[in-house]
């Protein structure tokens, strides 16, 4: 019986793009700044300290912290403490009105849908927990944060590993056939469904919706939230 949602933002509930276009430049130009002006900061330290042990730096100073954050975001790198100094520079954007987050009008009638039915929704992202609270209470609909009941970010494990799926189910204590998981990247659902979870494959590209709906693959396919059985 299901008893979890469990879905991915970038290219599932909203677009790549969005993502891309917008809030890593917004990152990238905006991280020199940032540094300078809180260097000294509590949560921004720790977060350089962990980029500096990364990168095996004894001696180190914002400029170059800058650089290799700046190479990170271009290589867009699933990294806790990048991820962690996005979020903190992408709500300053946000609360400027610089930009409201893109969510697919798909998603939002059926995440409503489901919440409306007491289904609880968790997210997943390799974004910060931090950042997807932001994005989600931030949206071209308004504040949607109402609609989850938690978030996971890399924390947690990394996204195509199979423990991430299993932390999680330990974390909810459901078992793993009691969630659904929902993402656009085969290898996430991959790692998902070795551990016995349901999975959506969302294909928002209409081409490569057409030509893996026609394989064999283990995944539910969709190409969009309002086609997606909860029940397969």
């Amino acid at each position: 019986m299901l008893k979890a949602i469990l879905t991915d933002i970038e290219g599932t509930t909203s677009s790549i793009s969005f993502v891309q276009d917008i809030l890593f430049p917004y990152a990238y130009n905006k991280i020199a700044d940032f540094l300078a002006q809180n260097w000294n900061n509590e949560l921004v330290k720790k977060s350089v300290l962990e980029v500096a042990t990364l990168e095996n730096l004894r001696d180190y100073n914002h400029q170059q912290i800058t650089a290799i954050l700046r190479k990170w975001i271009k290589g867009d790198r699933k990294i806790t403490p990048l991820k962690d100094l996005q979020g903190i520079i992408w709500e300053e954007g946000y609360k400027n009105g610089d930009y409201c987050s893109h969510i697919y009008e798909d998603a939002y009638k059926q995440l409503s849908f489901w919440h409306s039915k007491n289904i609880p929704i968790y997210i997943y992202s390799s974004g910060s927990i931090y950042a997807q609270k932001l994005f989600f209470g931030y949206s071209e609909y308004g504040d949607l944060l109402n609609l989850f009941s938690g978030f996971f970010d890399t924390t947690i494990g990394n996204k195509k590993e199979s423990k991430s799926y299993k932390n999680i189910t330990n974390y909810l204590k459901l078992n793993s056939d009691e969630i659904i998981f929902l993402s656009d990247v085969e290898a996430e659902l991959n790692a998902a469904l070795s551990i016995g979870m349901s999975t959506v494959w969302v294909i928002r590209d209409e081409n490569l919706f057409d030509e893996k709906n026609k394989s064999d693959s283990p995944h539910q396919i969709v190409n969009n939230f309002l086609k997606i059985n909860l029940c397969k």
